[in-house]
This record gives C-alpha cells, structure tokens and sequence, in this order.
C-alpha cells in the first residue's frame, strides 16, 4: 500500500513539472508570438495569393512581375542583414520589430489603387517591413526558446500557427469571390482592404507579447558581449550556400499563380484555395519536421546535427516546376503539396539552424545574412524564370532548376561530412 501511494505522490509531482512547463511564461510567449505570425500571414500571404492574377487584371505581364516580386524579395532579404547587424550592435530588437509589422498597414492600401508605380511602392514597403522585423524576432524567439522548449519544436508551432494564418488568408479573397459570384477588379480590391481587421488584432498582440517578455525577464544574456571573439564558423557559409542553391530552383507561387491563371487551368477563387491547401501542408510539415530536427540534435549529440533533415529539399524541389508548371490538374494539386513541404522545412529548420550555428551575440547579424542570400536567390531566380516563362521555355526552367539542386546537393553532402565527422571527434564548430 504504501508503495502504491509514493507512486501515485511520485506521479502526481510528475504532472505537475509538465503542467509548469507547459504553460511556463517561455511557452506562452511561443504560442504568443505564433498568433502573431498567424495574423501577419492573414494580412501578407493573402495578398502573395492573389497578387499574380490581379497584376494579370491589370495587364501586367509575367517578367514584369518576376521582375518586381524578385526586386522585392531581395530588398526584403537583403535589408535584413542591415537590420540584423543593427540590432546586434543596438540592442534595440523591440523597435524594429514594432516598426517592421507596422508596416503591414501597406497590404491593404492595394486595394485603393489601380496605378502600377504605386503598387510598386507598396509591394516593396511590405517586404521592408518584413526585413526589419525578421532578424529581431527570430533573435528573441530563440533566446526565449532554446533553454526550455527546443528550438526545432519552437520554430515548427511558430510556423504552423503562422501557415493557419497562411491557410485564412486567401480564403478571404476566395469567400469574396464566392459570395459575389465574380473575380474582377472590384472583388479583388474589396479582398485587399478587409484585411485591415487582421492587422489591427496583429498589434494588439504584439503589445501584450511585448509586456509579457519584459514583465518575466525571459530575454537574458549568458556573460558579456565579446564581439571580438564570437565568429560565425565554417558550417554557416557551408550552409547558406546550400539555401542559396535550394533557393534559386524553387518556383514562387506567383508565377505558379501567374500559370493557372494565364492559361485558364482553374478559376480564381480556386488558385486562392489551392494556395490555402499548400499553407495547410506547410502547417503540418513544420510541427513533424520541428521535432524531427531537435530529435536528430539529440541523437547526434551535435548542436548542428539537426540540420541533415534537409537532404530531401533539394530533389523535391527540383521536381516543384514538373508538377506546378504542367498542363494537368492533377500534377498542378500535387506540386502545391510539395511546394507546402518545401515551405515548412524551409521557414521551420532554415531558421532554427541558424540560431544553431551563431552564438548569441552573432546571431541578428547571422539571420541577416543568411536571408541576404536567400533573398537574392528569389531575385535571381523569380526573374530568370519569369523571363524564360514569357519566352514559353518551360523546359529552361526545369533545367536551371535541376542544376540548381544538383549543386545544393554537392554542399548537403559536405555539410554531412562535417556533421558526421564533429560528432566522432566531439569537436564543436
């Protein structure tokens, strides 16, 4: 009898330590900063869903559109590196983060003009924002995270709550045009400007996260700042390369967009909804791949070790283009099924990794560069492959793609190699 009480003592305290951590001040600010994701996508992937057919309304054509979208891309990622580098030096992430989604406000302004310099302008506002934003947060998030969650499983809930906000998104835009029956100029416009509601719920968030963060002293710092010893290692140049390469083969769902709607493939609150379906994917490869990238950090015993789980990304997204750019709807749903995986590994363990491979102090600086190079690979890429589309030269594109992934998995195999052999050696990059 007496065992079977201390068992049941032993059991209930057991319960109790899970039950702090799960709702622990660190976890709550996770899930946080997950619904604020959320409500960011709503606001930009809806408008990333629907932007290729309304510029097609406008008469806009395709290289004009990779053009731009890859303009913005790059500003958006390169600008990053300047902001990264600033807040390392400053300190100050909270004011670029509160400045970086207050410029989401531009993403409704698209539907009160029709004028393309204008657009222009708005487009790359957006993705500016985002540039400022991007490092401070992805700084924070896994200061808050890596001591208690996991920064793989911090990540993954992150980007999944952020892809139900992808999923809502473009349903606005489908509801839209479902319920008046049309998919013209004025339904596209009165899309663009409901999502106002989402951006103001957006703020109201980020400024209880805000309070929460700083009322339990969640962000600390382990010593004082040595700038001059904390470098970013060998592994993080092999590894940004290998994105790069991933990168600049993958087909952006604008052009995929710009596709169905220029040849008539599937009416437009459909494309909306298939973009949905993708962001629901994505959602659900984050969590698996999540927990699989902190697992494979345990098994390895290596900090960096989690990063193997990306050997698949270079063939899935070699065959991206077979499927999304084919005349078949059929291959087009399952490209859209792929394009969701590659998504979820890429915004789940591309930027887990980092925070991985950079010591603190390096690590608005590492985000920044990482994206600079991301970014002009979808510049490259979305304007090589917009070109090549005008220029009705789909098989060019499948091949930049093949050559691409080819390379990225010459660099996957080297960043094993330096895996596999840190790990024997106990050596740390």
């Amino acid at each position: 009898m007496n065992f079977l009480i201390l068992k049941l003592i032993e059991r209930s305290n057991l319960m109790k330590v899970r039950l702090k951590l799960r709702f622990s001040p660190a976890v709550t600010v996770i899930i946080l900063f997950g619904f604020i994701s959320m409500f960011g996508d709503i606001i930009y992937e809806s408008a990333r869903g629907a932007n290729g057919q309304y510029f097609n309304l406008l008469h806009i054509n395709a290289a004009q559109i990779g053009l731009v979208f890859g303009i913005g891309e790059f500003l958006g990622y390169f600008l990053r590196l300047v902001s990264g580098v600033f807040s390392d030096r400053r300190g100050n992430q909270w004011l670029l983060i509160f400045l970086g989604y207050g410029m989401l406000a531009v993403v409704p302004l698209i539907g009160f003009t029709m004028k393309w310099n204008l657009l222009i302008v708005l487009i790359l506002m957006e993705r500016i924002g985002k540039a400022l934003r991007s490092p401070a947060k992805d700084t924070i998030l896994s200061a808050v995270a890596e001591k208690q969650v996991g920064i793989g499983m911090a990540f993954g809930l992150q980007e999944a709550l952020d892809q139900i906000g992808a999923f809502i998104g473009p349903m606005i835009f489908s509801t839209v045009f479902f319920l008046s029956g049309e998919n013209n100029i004025t339904q596209y416009q009165t899309g663009y400007r409901l999502l106002i509601i989402p951006y103001a719920v957006l703020m109201l968030f980020l400024i209880f996260v805000y309070t929460k963060i700083k009322k339990n002293e969640l962000i600390t710092e382990d010593g004082k700042r040595e700038k001059n010893t904390e470098q970013l290692q060998p592994i993080f140049w092999i590894y940004t390369a290998f994105t790069f390469f991933c990168t600049l083969g993958f087909v952006n769902f604008s052009m995929a967009g710009y596709h169905l709607k220029a040849n008539h493939l599937l009416p437009d609150g459909s494309i909306t909804m298939l973009y949905s379906v993708a962001m629901i994917v994505d959602a659900l490869t984050a969590l698996v791949i999540g927990k699989i990238y902190d697992r494979i950090k345990i098994r390895t015993e290596k900090q960096t070790g989690g990063i193997l789980v990306l050997v698949a990304i270079p063939l899935l997204t070699m065959l991206l283009p077979i499927f999304v750019l084919s005349a078949s709807r059929i291959w087009i749903v399952i490209g859209m099924i792929v394009f969701g995986i590659i998504m979820g590994t890429h915004e789940t363990v591309m930027r887990s990794a980092i925070a991985d491979i950079t010591p603190f102090h390096k690590r608005g600086t590492g985000y920044g560069v990482f994206n600079t190079s991301y970014g002009l690979a979808l510049l490259i890429g979305a304007a090589i492959m917009g070109w090549l589309y005008d220029q009705n030269q789909k098989d060019l594109i499948i091949a930049l793609s093949c050559l691409s992934e080819l390379i990225a998995f010459f660099l996957y195999a080297m960043m094993n190699r330096m895996v596999n052999s840190n790990s024997k050696s106990g050596k740390a990059f």
